[in-house]
């Protein structure tokens, strides 16, 4: 025993845990669900944040994004029937932004109308945004076909739209949408370009949507006004509304949080009901990556309870093999072993017994996240460190598990272990 490599002990180990092959089994179990626990939930962990995180770096960090929203203490005017509602952003605001603010780079405004688009027999409800050509600066979409808006599409108020690949899809039902004229409304624009639509979360609203159509804001203001009317029940709600969105790009990322406190000043101003949000980016940023990082945790500690169990099933189960194995200590105590050469050969065993589970354990959790992504589309991401954590956390469980087994095994009187039947 004196001179035994490593090497030996470990298949002396390996050997010693073949002899009950389903004990040892049933007791890496709990270490098999934990370790594929941590790399499951922590790769679908990493899908959500990552996408999160794209969605909000593609707006722009140093951008600002103000939108109305209609206000809880409606301004409205008129009889029951024909409701007026006031409210919203206005072109006098995008202006000040651009002329007021010395930080303020450049501001892109835009209006969103609902509308129903036609082309031949294809019908389908279309947000149509009104907007200037330097949206597709802010807001960068690949470009499928075509192209997008031009300053002189904007000066002309040009009868030209650019669809987004779902919109197209679903109402061209062709790979050459471009050149084809679409009725919106009661109005029809030819189709210039094809962008990729980008699908938002629920923290991260971005500015585009699946079915949008983007035509020139000059365009819009022309053809469908600054009236919104809806039909309810028993009343016709009319809105009017200037801007919907406006897009602030501010010169320095550092000047942005200082630039939304300032444009949030000038606002309330001139509007004496709270009829616009204010988002930035960056902040939304921050927040995500501080969710990450508390998420990760939370699932590391959901994960930590799995391997705990699993480390003390190895604890009872090893503790149970030293009294089953009290002669044989006795015997290679008698003829020579040392308390440090017990210990390192029970410690062997547990550390042998929770890397298999570990390796198990890795082998399931990589598998699982490839299972719920192709079951349910949502983005999984498999990280290098997640395996490496979980690997070394089973055999840390296996060495601070197996540490009491091996010093009571260690300890006992070679002259009581020889009598134990």
């Amino acid at each position: 025993m004196r001179g035994l490599p490593v090497a030996r002990w470990v298949k002396l180990g390996i050997k010693n845990l073949m002899l009950h092959a389903l004990r040892s089994l049933l007791t890496v179990l709990g270490l098999v669900f934990g370790v594929g626990s941590v790399i499951a939930m922590l790769s679908v962990g990493e899908g959500a944040s990552r996408e999160a995180l794209e969605q909000i770096r593609k707006l722009g960090s140093n951008n600002i994004i103000l939108s109305s929203k209609k206000p809880v203490e409606e301004e409205a005017s008129g009889s029951r029937r024909a409701m007026m509602s006031i409210y919203g952003l206005t072109y006098e605001d995008d202006a000040r932004l651009r002329e007021s603010l010395p930080t303020v780079q450049r501001t892109v405004p835009a209006k969103l109308v609902r509308m129903e688009g036609r082309l031949g027999e294809r019908t389908l409800e279309l947000r149509v945004v009104g907007t200037t050509p330097d949206w597709f600066e802010l807001v960068k979409r690949e470009i499928l076909a075509g192209r997008v808006l031009s300053q002189g599409d904007y000066d002309s108020r040009a009868g030209v739209c650019v669809l987004t690949e779902t919109g197209a899809r679903r109402l061209t039902a062709t790979e050459h949408s471009v050149g084809q004229p679409i009725r919106i409304g009661g109005n029809v624009f030819t189709v210039i370009g094809i962008v990729v639509n980008e699908k938002g979360t629920s923290s991260v609203p971005i500015p585009d949507q699946d079915v949008d159509a983007y035509i020139s804001l000059s365009a819009a203001r022309e053809r469908y006004g600054d009236h919104i009317t809806r039909r309810t029940e028993g009343a016709m709600l009319r809105e009017f509304v200037e801007l919907h969105l406006v897009l602030v790009q501010v010169d320095n990322t550092e000047d942005v949080e200082a630039t939304a406190a300032a444009i949030d000043l000038m606002l309330k101003r001139f509007h004496k009901k709270a009829d616009y949000d204010i988002s930035i980016p960056l902040a939304l940023l921050r927040q995500a990556e501080a969710t990450k990082r508390t998420f990760n945790i939370v699932l590391g500690s959901i994960a930590g309870i799995s391997l705990l169990v699993g480390g003390i099933g190895i604890m009872n189960i090893m503790l149970a093999t030293v009294t089953e194995r009290t002669r044989e200590i006795g015997i290679r105590r008698a003829i020579g072993a040392r308390q440090r050469q017990i210990i390192s050969q029970f410690l062997i065993e547990t550390v042998v017994l929770s890397s298999i589970g570990g390796c198990i354990g890795i082998a399931f959790g990589v598998g699982l996240p490839w299972i719920i992504t192709h079951a349910t589309k949502m983005p999984t991401v498999i990280t290098l460190w997640s395996i490496l954590l979980s690997l070394c956390i089973s055999v840390a469980v296996g060495i601070v598990f197996g540490l009491y087994p091996a010093f009571r095994a260690s300890r006992l009187d070679p002259i009581v272990a020889l009598r134990h039947e």
